[in-house]
């Protein structure tokens, strides 16, 4: 099977060679390389190799080399046409089959790249000209040295609309290349194609293999959009690339940090200030395909490049269109973390102005993502009500919901359900009296222990059915502590007038809040020394009581988790008819005094929903 070598290229830039022989076999850290004895022969000291930056493996001792496809043929013995079928299951492209015009769309690519590395260097030698002092100033005025605009190829392309045609076509490219690679554009009327780039400091754009398929270019004066990209082609796609990929794949693979800004200078400043992994969106919002692409730079499993955003409104923004982009997509090991600057500067005015420390400052404040979708959705809120807080569960239930990996989407939930219930629980601490529980007020790190002033109040002893079905709830969730994951909601909605009850029921959802699958509930010891630690002791002696349970033995240590189970399913259904039942009686007091339809409707609703049936468990949730 011939393969047509533009795939080829695909495929060895999609995989990190390190990652794919990782996965067959040991590899150690050695300064940029990775390290191992070599699978191909018997040797006692490490002298294999494997070097991510120019994708290829040598063994030092038996001479073994190769790319990735060479070393999967050598270690899976495969055939080519295998290795090849295997790793683009791997990488997730479609083998291509060959045809006489897959090499011929290869040759013409390559004269594309060829012809944009032509431009390149023409437009870097306008720059040195007088036509270009004026660009030239205009780095010198943010601050770029000689050894710096040499690094990033910076050039100038010239006001004339004419002049980088007859240059390139003296270097041997065709019109319809230029055309065809973005450096020049047909007008509307047929005419003579002119230059795209004009009057700008050009910014060369490369592919992840370090090869050039585009320019970004900034207007030095007049009229005209500020920025503009080189137009989509058979080598560019705004879309897909990042300003500074190449660079940031050996930046990644040495473990040094990845962080995304805004634009071209920005990225320069930064490689400047000691940050290689800097990249940026080419004048477009951060898209699927570019978060794709920046966690495929990582060599390792943690794979958590930066969002870096300014501090404004409109970096706020950005900031919740880049949250909606990567939701869908987080997978295990696969996230970002999200820093913003302070109001008003980017990273170039900010290194310029107080230095390469105030960046490293906001580097390390880089937040998870789970705290900005938290602070995006409470942020200048205020939860007083249940419409609201409901509210907040909606908004939040409905940003997890976007997480298509279902491992990652139930640590989302477990995580955000234990910051609703700390939220409202410490809302309700401060909106009661400190006397019998804790003080009022004082920060709250979700999912950590409260401060304790003084115990909570012991309840009192059941003096209703209500009261009854509440302590019996209570007590079965902490003697059964694996129901909790089942029974959270139905804890979430039970209203209990006792205070000493109601700081016990929160301290629960708190917990269960905290535990994700096989780790629901933890142990009844556990839960229990958690709850005395946190100033419970005097609540759970009364509750946990042998009298509680005498007429209820489901709710007893010793009962079966399906009998606890069936309890709890029946004690609720009990509980919401003597709830309903109160209601009824107040409605139908409400319809003797004023017979109007609207409380007649809703005496016949209620009596209704006084006749409830049998509930299971996740009828009550």
């Amino acid at each position: 099977m011939a393969v047509p070598p533009a795939f080829l290229e695909e495929l060895r830039a999609r995989l990190t060679l390190s990652e794919v022989i990782g996965r067959r076999m040991r590899l150690a850290r050695s300064g940029r390389e990775f390290s191992a004895p070599c699978p191909f022969h018997n040797e006692k000291s490490p002298s294999f190799t494997v070097n991510d930056q120019k994708g290829f493996f040598h063994c030092f001792g038996c001479g073994a080399h190769g790319d990735v496809v060479g070393f999967v043929m050598r270690y899976d013995h495969l055939t080519f046409p295998e290795a090849v079928e295997s790793l683009a299951a791997v990488a997730g492209l479609p083998v291509p089959r060959t045809a006489p015009e897959d090499r011929q769309r290869h040759e013409h690519r390559k004269s594309l790249h060829e012809a944009i590395e032509a431009a390149a260097g023409w437009f870097e030698h306008q720059l040195r000209t007088p036509a270009g002092a004026a660009a030239l100033a205009y780095l010198r005025r943010r601050g770029l040295d000689d050894e710096t605009i040499a690094a990033f190829r910076l050039g100038y392309a010239p006001a004339d609309r004419t002049t980088l045609r007859p240059a390139l076509e003296r270097a041997g490219f065709s019109v319809e290349t230029m055309v065809e690679a973005g450096l020049l554009k047909r007008p509307d009327d047929g005419g003579a194609p002119f230059s795209f780039f004009r009057h700008r400091v050009l910014f060369p754009v490369s592919d992840r293999r370090g090869r050039l398929v585009a320019f970004g270019g900034r207007l030095i004066d007049g009229e005209g959009p500020k920025y503009i990209n080189t137009g989509e082609t058979p080598l560019f796609h705004k879309g897909q690339l990042l300003y500074g990929l190449s660079r940031a794949r050996v930046a990644a693979a040495e473990n040094q940090p990845v962080v995304v800004v805004e634009g071209y200078m920005d990225v320069i400043a930064l490689v400047r200030a000691g940050y290689p992994g800097a990249v940026a969106p080419l004048g477009t919002a951060l898209t699927e395909t570019q978060i794709e692409a920046l966690w495929q730079l990582f060599p390792g499993r943690d794979k958590t490049p930066v969002l870096c955003f300014d501090g404004d409104t409109a970096g706020r923004r950005a900031a919740a269109r880049a949250v909606d982009r990567v939701l869908p997509l987080l997978a295990a090991d696969r996230s970002v973390r999200v820093a913003f600057l302070p109001t008003g500067e980017d990273p170039d005015s900010l290194i310029r102005s107080r230095g390469v420390a105030a960046f490293a400052t906001v580097l390390s404040q880089a937040r998870p993502l789970v705290d900005v979708l938290w602070e995006m959705e409470t942020a200048d809120r205020r939860f007083e009500t249940p419409e609201a807080k409901a509210g907040l569960k909606a908004a939040l239930d409905a940003r997890v919901d976007q997480i298509a990996d279902r491992t990652v989407q139930g640590y989302y939930r477990g995580e955000v359900g234990q910051r609703i219930n700390a939220l409202f629980w410490n809302q309700r601490r401060q909106e009661r009296p400190a006397a019998g529980g804790w003080t009022a007020g004082r920060p709250f790190r979700p999912g950590a222990p409260r401060p304790v002033t003084a115990p909570p109040e012991p309840p009192r002893r059941p003096k209703s059915a209500s009261h009854r079905w509440q302590r019996l709830l209570l007590a079965t969730l902490i003697n059964h502590p694996q129901l909790l994951g089942e029974f959270h909601e139905t804890l979430a909605l039970t209203d209990m007038t006792d205070p000493g009850l109601d700081d016990l029921r929160h301290a629960l959802i708190v917990h269960a809040g905290g535990q994700t699958g096989a780790e629901q509930g933890g142990g009844t010891a556990d839960v229990r020394a958690r709850l005395v630690a946190l100033g419970f002791q005097g609540v759970l002696d009364e509750i946990l009581d042998p009298g509680t349970y005498q007429n209820h033995r489901f709710s007893a240590p010793g009962a079966g988790l399906a009998e606890a189970r069936r309890g709890l399913a029946d004690g609720y259904a009990t509980f919401c008819r003597i709830r309903i039942g109160r209601e009824l009686v107040e409605a139908g007091k409400r319809l003797a005094q004023d017979g109007s339809e609207r409380n007649l409707s809703r005496v016949v609703t209620l009596r209704g929903e006084l006749v409830l049936p049998d509930l299971t468990p996740e009828d009550t949730l």
